[in-house]
């Protein structure tokens, strides 16, 4: 079989590759599970190999014939010996220095097969048409958050105080709550509801064992159509009033009531929301030059003190006016909100302006200062500050955001 090979004698990848064709010539009757390790001979580094050449060179020898495969390599690697003798790296002699040669690759290796009896399982009839339940998910453009506290303070001077003063407590709880509709593709909806009630009981006032100091329930919503990026087309609505009756100490008169005054406010404009890189300082700013105001006050007698003629409910004005909402994080512990509305008719001007700096002791407990100018000129003008108004209270207490 191996004088059929023909080998380049300046090629030595033809040669093996020749080699190797006749030797799987001769392997093709061998069974198809099995590994014949022998023809690593014709891969590796051409070696001389001792029994390859004393094979060849005996006259008689028992082993020719008997395993076809091993003349066809044996063969292969003598040819390479005789006619390429420069191919030849290294000699059998020198591995066995090294380290011993492998004999277990003179024998075929056979894999181990182990035949496991096939088990028939229960047939399970699954139908073709199987009903499936399809879960859509609908994103949610609604973003809820709120934050309330309730705080006190207390104050105490003796009879005898050389600067004389008087002794006082009060409470305030607020709550604010918002409910924001964005869905990312030009249309919002803002809504922020206001809560604040307030109580004080002072020695010095024999009418009243306590009186209210904070009284507010105001409700802001907008609809804006985004005109640019930060820029909102937006029809914003105010309206507001308070829980119970205004008072004043060691005096039987009413001030203030739950819906004397409410107002109602709607203004057409544009509204810029602000918000830094750092994203310490954000709220909105709304520009409305078209705006109405409706003041409503059920107890006729204080009509006049908001601006109604006698024997009036109602008042209704057109003008303009301005709102902003800012909430500016000075650092982690001290925050300030602010919120300012200016309204005007051209025949009269409201203006107010709420600070609210909160100083945040620990999780739930921080300490609040209010400052809260107004001014408003269809009121009782003062003799001192004129139609400046000025309200102002320090707490601390708890505190709680979600």
């Amino acid at each position: 079989m191996a004088k059929n090979c023909i080998f380049a004698p300046d090629m030595r990848k033809v040669a093996l590759f020749f080699a190797a064709f006749c030797a799987l010539s001769a392997s093709a009757a061998l069974p198809k599970d099995t590994l014949d390790g022998r023809f690593y001979r014709l891969f590796a580094p051409v070696t001389f190999y001792h029994n390859v050449a004393s094979k060849s060179l005996s006259f008689e020898n028992d082993e020719v014939g008997k395993d076809p495969v091993a003349d066809a390599i044996d063969a292969a690697l003598m040819h390479i010996y005789l006619n390429r003798p420069d191919l030849v790296g290294t000699t059998e002699t020198e591995l066995n220095e090294t380290g011993n040669v492998r004999r277990d690759v003179e024998k075929p290796l056979k894999n181990e097969v182990k035949l496991v009896e096939k088990v028939e399982g229960p047939v399970i009839d699954t139908p073709d048409d199987v009903p499936t339940e399809i879960l859509i998910q609908k994103p949610d453009f609604w973003t809820k958050k709120g934050d309330g506290y309730l705080q006190f303070m207390q104050n105490f001077v003796s009879n005898n105080w050389y600067k004389g003063g008087e002794s006082n407590y009060s409470m305030v709880g607020a709550l604010t709550l918002e409910a924001n509709y964005d869905n990312r593709n030009k249309w919002k909806w803002d809504n922020k509801l206001e809560m604040k009630l307030g109580f004080m009981h002072s020695r010095s006032d024999s009418v009243h064992k306590f009186k209210s100091n904070e009284d507010l329930i105001r409700y802001t919503g907008k609809v804006g159509l985004q005109a640019a990026k930060n820029w909102y087309y937006t029809l914003q609505m105010l309206a507001y009033t308070q829980f119970t009756r205004g008072l004043k100490a060691n005096d039987l008169n009413t001030y203030s009531d739950f819906m004397s005054p409410f107002n109602l406010n709607l203004g057409l404009g544009m509204d810029y929301k602000v918000a830094t890189k750092d994203k310490k300082l954000n709220g909105t700013v709304n520009l409305s030059p078209i705006a109405v105001n409706y003041r409503y006050v059920d107890r006729l007698d204080l009509g006049p003190s908001y601006g109604l003629d006698e024997g009036k409910h109602s008042l209704i004005d057109f003008g303009s006016q301005v709102t902003a909402d800012l909430t500016w994080k000075i650092n982690d512990v001290v925050s300030w909100k602010s919120r300012l509305y200016a309204f005007t008719s051209y025949k009269r001007t409201e203006i107010e302006w709420e600070n609210t700096f909160s100083l945040r002791v620990s999780k739930y407990i921080s300490a609040n200062l209010f400052l809260f100018p107004r001014f408003d000129d269809s009121s009782n003008k003062d003799d001192d500050l004129g139609y400046l108004q000025f309200k102002e209270y320090s707490s601390i207490g708890f505190t709680y955001g979600f």
